[in-house]
């Protein structure tokens, strides 16, 4: 069906498809003789872009921060541990109350004292207090110290 209508107008194709090539052909001519009266504005207009383009480049290059954040996701596989066990000589080693090692792991899920106050039902001066004396048995300044070392006394998963 296709093949039939472009026998038909065989003629017509050639005659369209000639007279686009001689368009094409004088289009060029015409450009060639602008070029050549123009010769110097086209010159100036594309050292003009070149120069820009440069200057575009080089102002994104400078001002690229220096520092590039990348996220990356990895699988963490975890040996599965026995379970814990309390050492109960370190325990008795530091004198500490049973009270005093609730509240220390308390402290040790992330908990303020204001948490721990409502869960252990005491007020907050009485944690304060508390967490003052674990400081000074472990011998530590601050929180994350008490909780690092209670875990490597094995007081505390």
């Amino acid at each position: 069906m296709r093949s039939g209508f472009f026998q038909k107008n065989k003629t017509i194709f050639l005659y369209g498809f000639s007279l686009a090539i001689l368009l094409i052909l004088l289009r060029w001519l015409e450009l060639k003789y602008i070029i050549y009266d123009h010769a110097f504005e086209i010159y100036a207009g594309s050292i003009a872009l070149v120069f820009t383009l440069l200057g575009i480049w080089l102002a994104r290059k400078l001002t690229k921060p220096k520092v590039e954040t990348r996220v990356v996701e990895k699988e963490v596989y975890r040996i599965m541990q026995e379970p814990f066990v309390l050492n109960e000589k370190a325990l008795a080693s530091l004198g500490m109350s049973q009270r005093e090692l609730e509240v220390l792991e308390r402290m040790s899920e992330g908990l303020s004292n204001q948490q721990i106050a409502d869960q252990l039902f005491v007020s907050l001066n009485t944690v304060k207090t508390h967490a003052a004396r674990i400081f000074e048995k472990l011998d530590v300044q601050r929180r994350t110290q008490a909780i690092e070392k209670a875990k490597r006394m094995g007081l505390i998963p």
